[in-house]
């Protein structure tokens, strides 16, 4: 309610169509998905768990991620946080944990928060959650990720690439890890884009060195790769074949 009314005040526009007023008006919030889908990667980081999306990465959902990540418009962690929530509806009715669910942002760096004025994951998850929790799914947010060590733009790096990038950069907190294994809640990795999986990937591994079952990737949208244009001089594997046209809809691997 407070960040509507800020944008308010300030004024504002859709960020979808640019019509005045709210950051998101009515036609295009029924343009976003209202499904969660399978969207495995490919190629797959080996040993990945279910990752689940709600719709490709492009046209407004592409444009509300960036808006809301890079430009601090927070009103749209609300309508970003429904689309997550509805995603996580959808993998939670494939299995129920006893105990409900715990969901873990994947963290940015503290000088990237810093920058931004806010820790987009972490605000969108926490409206995801607030969401379920009034359909009835017993559903928690813990910060137990940290970024361990300094990672390269990932930006034009391939699957291969992104994945020793990655390698060791996010480790688990000690307290927080092990009173959430004595709390038996199924874990979901939430972040807000799946390209490779590598991150995911990263996340799953740091959590699960500390006893924690990580039951799925739940992401707002997902990127399918192209067929790759060969560039002179480098290796295929580090060619960044991840291209955007496509989401990653039904199963794969």
């Amino acid at each position: 309610m407070r960040d509507a009314l800020l944008d308010l005040m300030l004024g504002s526009a859709c960020a979808g169509c640019g019509r005045p007023g709210r950051l998101l008006c009515p036609d295009c919030r029924c343009l976003l998905p209202c499904r969660g889908h399978p969207a495995w990667p490919t190629p797959c980081p080996p040993g990945l768990v279910s990752p689940w999306a709600g719709g490709e990465y492009d046209g407004l959902l592409k444009v509300l991620v960036n808006a809301h990540k890079e430009h601090a418009q927070f009103a749209l962690a609300r309508p970003l946080g429904d689309v997550l929530a509805r995603v996580i509806t959808d993998l939670a009715a494939r299995q129920e944990p006893r105990e409900g669910w715990l969901l873990v942002p994947v963290p940015s760096r503290r000088s990237v928060v810093r920058r931004r004025g806010h820790d987009p994951m972490l605000r969108v998850s926490r409206r995801a959650a607030v969401v379920l929790r009034r359909c009835g799914l017993p559903v928690q947010v813990a910060r137990l990720l940290v970024v361990a060590s300094a990672t390269a733009d990932q930006a034009g790096l391939g699957a291969g690439a992104r994945a020793a990038n990655l390698a060791g950069a996010m480790r688990a907190r000690p307290g927080p890890a092990r009173r959430a294994r004595s709390g038996g809640r199924g874990v979901v990795v939430v972040d807000d884009v799946l390209t490779t999986g590598s991150t995911a990937r990263e996340a799953q591994r740091a959590l699960e060195e500390h006893g924690l079952e990580v039951r799925a990737v739940a992401t707002i949208a997902a990127t399918r790769k192209k067929v790759p244009v060969p560039r002179a001089g480098v290796p295929p594997e580090d060619r960044d074949d991840s291209g955007g046209s496509l989401p990653i809809l039904g199963a794969g691997g």
